[in-house]
């Protein structure tokens, strides 16, 4: 990936509704040449999905949370990771090194939804206790920034 590449992927990240002939302009490519590099990059994985980005609030899902997911067995083959997929208030799960296996993110519209979200994570199979960290302000959610990280 060079640094065309990431004007490109910066330009998307900012809208990815935007035709070709305008991203081209942006990044002083043509429009062809804008699109066969887009091609490539979806074709190499580095760009996933197109996606939009919805408003957590607005859409009815205020209430964020952290769960540390503790279990007595490992948590990283496909049945967790399919009891996860099921819960649609799961935005992010990750299996981690440290206090817990499990780091899953929820996004619920009260408390008392969080509350159910967390017995339905009891729930799966393996899965021994929760910590729970609920989000009382967010700052920013950010997109990946595709710039070189400093050394």
């Amino acid at each position: 990936m060079d640094e065309l590449d990431r004007k490109l992927l910066a330009e998307l990240q900012r809208d990815a509704t935007q035709a070709y002939a305008v991203l081209g302009r942006a990044v002083g490519l043509s429009a062809g040449a804008a699109h066969e590099r887009v091609r490539k990059l979806r074709e190499q994985g580095v760009i996933r999905r197109t996606t939009v980005d919805v408003d957590p609030v607005a859409a009815g899902r205020g209430v964020a949370a952290f769960v540390m997911v503790e279990a007595s067995a490992w948590m990283g083959e496909a049945p967790v990771r399919e009891a996860l997929e099921a819960l649609p208030e799961v935005v992010e799960a990750h299996v981690i090194a440290g206090p817990a296996t499990l780091l899953v993110k929820l996004r619920t519209p009260t408390t008392e939804a969080l509350q159910g979200s967390l017995r339905r994570l009891f729930a799966i199979d393996g899965v021994s206790s929760t910590q729970t960290i609920v989000v009382l302000e967010t700052f920013f959610e950010r997109s990946l920034d595709t710039r070189e990280v400093p050394a």
